[in-house]
Formats: C-alpha cells, sequence, structure tokens
C-alpha cells in the first residue's frame, strides 16, 4: 500500500476572497479605524434581523471576475445573536472568512461531497441580497467559513 495521499479533485467554484467577517462591539468606532489607518470607505451597511448584526462593508479592491474584496464589520444587535456569543467567548477579531463563488448551492453540495458540514440547509439572504451558506468551523480547520452568491 501506498502512503502517498490521495489525488485531490479541482474545485473550480470559488471565484475570490470574498470578504473577511470581523467583530466588533461599535460599528461606528471599527468604521472609524479603518478609514482612519487604511483609507477604506464604506461601500454599503445594512441591520440584517436574521442574523442580529448591523454590520458594514468596506471595499478592498475589485477582482477580475467583477466582484470585490470586502472587510465585514459586524456588531450584534441583540445578546442571543451568533456575532454577540462570539464576541462574549473570543472578544472582537476575525469571525469568518467567506469565499465568492457563481453558484452558493453548487460549491455548498460539492464541499458537503467532501466530509465538510454544510450548516444551512439552503442558501440564505446575505448582505447586499447575496445568498449564502456557511460550514461547520471544526470541518475548516477552526474557521468558520462563509460561500457566498452576490446578488447581481
Amino acid at each position: 500500500m501506498s502512503d502517498a495521499p490521495a489525488p485531490t479533485i479541482p474545485f473550480s467554484g470559488l471565484t475570490r476572497l470574498d470578504h473577511v467577517g470581523i467583530a466588533c462591539r461599535d460599528l461606528d468606532a471599527s468604521i472609524e479605524f479603518y478609514r482612519r489607518t487604511y483609507g477604506f470607505e464604506v461601500e454599503h451597511e445594512e441591520v440584517n434581523e436574521e442574523q442580529g448584526v448591523r454590520e458594514a462593508m468596506l471595499r478592498i479592491n475589485g477582482t477580475d471576475d467583477g466582484g470585490a474584496t470586502y472587510l465585514q464589520l459586524l456588531e450584534p444587535t441583540r445578546p442571543d445573536s451568533p456575532v454577540a456569543t462570539f464576541l462574549d467567548r473570543n472578544g472582537e477579531g476575525v469571525h469568518h472568512l467567506a469565499f465568492g463563488t457563481s453558484d452558493v448551492a453548487g460549491s455548498a453540495a460539492t464541499v458537503g461531497a467532501r466530509d465538510v458540514r454544510v450548516l444551512d440547509r439552503e442558501p440564505r439572504h446575505g448582505t447586499l441580497g447575496s445568498r449564502i451558506v456557511f460550514l461547520h468551523p471544526k470541518d475548516c480547520g477552526g474557521v468558520l467559513t462563509e460561500l457566498v452568491q452576490s446578488a447581481g
């Protein structure tokens, strides 16, 4: 028997690093820090009632596929939200990584077939009208991972 690792099946469904989600206690103060320190400006703000967060998307750059890469700042709007729980356990900092895809359901199925638990049965509403699913952090090297299909 060979000790060589099994060949990896290429997965071309992911198009970019869409965003890095950062949990914060004060969205306005965090926005000001990234504006003052790096010159990043807010491209979009919204409240996502389902996820219990007020969020801001700060555009970093554009990408070859017409998308962009962002920092997503997340402030909880209620104490039982996942971001509030994260802040209580870990303090402020990186909450998740998100990869862009042109087919979130297909990408989730492909990743799920590779023994990664997909936390959402169906894609749900995300920022800017996107469709999203989350992957279990215990199956992703300890990193909560999101797959994002842009609205446009």
